[in-house]
């Protein structure tokens, strides 16, 4: 896959910042030594977690040599390592593993969540937060756009869902807090919607078109989006993006 680009993805930074606050809101830990950021992209959430725990060891991890760029240029303080997020191993047991808006992109969780939680000490944490918009039409469109024009099925896969993630890390003897808020994010086009998907969902799809094939799909694709997405009276448009949120905490 092409590599991330950065200034796409934080063409919306505020709005995609937010949700790793809120997370980060209902951590309730205290001694924090050792961080890791899973997924860290540009290091935006990776400076949440500085401000938190200014004295903690922090490791950033992705897979993007582009974000991990920008990432240490902002945060030259942090430590930022090039890794599948399911090789990644820490020398010793962690506080805090931090992951928002990454692991859906990584398959099999009911393997990748339990070998996380095996990375954390006594009373350390998983926390998570994954968009969970499968089902929205942002992404159906994508699907229909792609068999309509006969390209295979280049996104991600369904979120297990919740009882299935509750089951999965309290059989690591996690205690388990899971809760799911939607945004509604005012976008100023159609055309502002694409350019949003354009930096995280919409990536797969276009990765293996030439100029002619992702002019013909974004086409389609923008017909789809104003057939879902009416205007507002004042002009804007709402785009509804759920959100999956989980702290585990690994006790004795």
């Amino acid at each position: 896959m092409a590599d991330w680009n950065p200034s796409l993805y934080l063409q919306y930074g505020a709005e995609r910042t937010r949700p790793a606050i809120e997370l980060l809101a209902r951590i309730t830990l205290d001694n924090v030594t050792s961080i890791v950021d899973l997924g860290c992209g540009p290091g935006n959430s990776t400076a949440l977690l500085k401000q938190r725990w200014p004295a903690a060891d922090i490791t950033g991890v992705d897979n993007s040599p582009a974000m991990l760029e920008e990432a240490r240029h902002a945060l030259p303080e942090c430590r930022f390592v090039e890794s599948d997020i399911r090789q990644y191993k820490p020398g010793l047991p962690l506080s805090l593993i931090y992951a928002n808006a990454s692991l859906q992109w990584v398959p099999d969780h009911y393997t990748l969540l339990p070998h996380l939680v095996s990375l954390l000490r006594l009373n350390g944490v998983l926390a998570i937060q994954m968009p969970d918009n499968w089902l929205e039409p942002t992404h159906v469109a994508m699907r229909e756009v792609a068999y309509e024009q006969g390209y295979p099925d280049r996104g991600r896969e369904p979120l297990p869902g919740v009882y299935a993630y509750y089951d999965i890390l309290s059989d690591t003897g996690c205690e388990v807090d899971i809760w799911r808020t939607t945004y509604f994010h005012k976008m100023s086009s159609h055309q502002a919607i694409i350019d949003w998907v354009s930096a995280t969902g919409l990536r797969p799809w276009l990765q293996e078109l030439n100029e002619s094939e992702q002019n013909n799909f974004l086409k389609r694709y923008l017909q789809l989006l104003e057939e879902q997405y009416p205007l507002q009276e004042n002009g804007q448009i709402l785009l509804a993006f759920p959100r999956l949120f989980i702290i585990a905490k690994r006790v004795p």
